[in-house]
């Protein structure tokens, strides 16, 4: 973590932004900033993947590059830190593994709610341990305008008959920013300011990540 400790005994209210972040890019900060505000969260976590299941056969660029543009990302807001959870820990990382470590962190009473796309709930029954999952920690499914819910309020009402699990949604601007994009725009010679902020953007340059 941003000092090796992550420390919220006194928290009533943590949310949990994991991802890849590669690179980490304004879609990312705006949803975390959106789900702070509507949720009332003290802080929101973000966790770097380290060796995730779901991406094994893609090119994922080495966690440490991940880990620091997402610290550069975050430093200036208060309410984010950024984990290290995932990238330290070996083999394939998995979403229960790191609630459960992060639950020593805090109170008991503290509700802990994990960020994920609308698209990610359609995949939730094969994440691990997924009833143990909706016994730890609510979900913020996170949707664009214009989004079709209603499949997704079927599948959801499907999941909390069968887990009594607690999943939210949350409409945040549509920001049309994807890390892939901004990847083959670095391949391609192309801009990517303003896409993310500028210190990542230099970082990026420095280290002349994505352009092979």
């Amino acid at each position: 973590m941003r000092n090796e400790i992550f420390d919220c005994k006194g928290c009533k209210r943590i949310a949990i932004m994991g991802g890849t972040f590669d690179p980490v890019h304004y879609g990312h900060l705006v949803t975390a900033e959106a789900v702070r505000d509507k949720f009332n969260i003290e802080r929101v976590l973000f966790v770097p993947t380290g060796n995730p299941p779901h991406k094994n056969n893609k090119k994922v660029t080495p966690s440490e590059h991940r880990y620091l543009m997402t610290v550069l990302a975050t430093v200036t807001n208060s309410y984010f830190d950024v984990s290290r959870i995932e990238i330290d820990r070996t083999g394939y990382t998995y979403t229960i593994d790191t609630i459960n470590e992060l639950k020593k962190f805090v109170s008991e009473d503290t509700i802990i709610y994990f960020i994920t796309g609308a698209d990610a709930v359609h995949q939730i029954l094969a994440w691990k341990d997924t009833e143990k999952l909706f016994n730890i920690c609510e979900f913020i499914a996170v949707t664009r305008p214009g989004y079709n819910k209603d499949e997704l309020f079927r599948e959801v009402e499907g999941l909390k008959s069968r887990f009594e699990s607690k999943i939210h949604f949350l409409e945040v601007p549509s920001l049309d920013i994807s890390s892939s994009d901004i990847r083959n725009r670095i391949k391609e010679g192309n801009s990517i300011k303003y896409m993310l902020p500028e210190e990542v953007e230099n970082y990026i340059y420095k280290f002349e990540l994505y352009k092979a």
